[in-house]
């Protein structure tokens, strides 16, 4: 489950420095960028350090299956949710769409609140321990 938070990190970042060099034509042309446009920026650029960050963290903590699933399947949505909803309803015209930034950050929340168990409930790593075999970095 963590592979998908990394390729989801990896792509947000990707689309969020497309979206910085269309802000910097918006800039140069003097038409200038949108708050809206602003905001969805710096979300998804966070939240895509973020789900790198879990690709990385997750496996050292020890975490049974189910909840990396819940942790990856809650935090990938709300990761692209919360950028798109201002870029779709205020900048494609989807005032609908609004309310649904409230279910992205749910679940967003949703993941923060299972990490933040299991990191206080995993037990602490000995000292020269690396963690979970699958999290470690090939140094070869």
């Amino acid at each position: 489950m963590v592979k998908e938070l990394k390729v989801s990190g990896f792509l947000g970042l990707t689309v969020m420095m497309s979206v910085g060099m269309y802000q910097n034509v918006l800039n140069a042309t003097g038409e200038g960028v949108p708050g809206w446009l602003i905001g969805g920026h710096a979300h998804l650029g966070v939240l895509s350090i973020i789900a790198i960050v879990l690709g990385v963290a997750i496996p050292t903590l020890g975490m049974a299956d189910r909840y990396r699933t819940l942790v990856t399947w809650t935090f990938i949505p709300g990761q692209w949710g919360l950028p798109l909803v201002p870029w779709l309803a205020v900048g494609g015209g989807l005032e609908v769409l609004h309310p649904t930034a409230f279910l992205s950050g749910g679940l967003l929340i949703v993941s923060m609140l299972v990490l933040t168990w299991q990191a206080a409930v995993a037990p602490e790593a000995e000292p020269g321990e690396r963690g979970d075999p699958e999290s470690i970095v090939a140094d070869d």
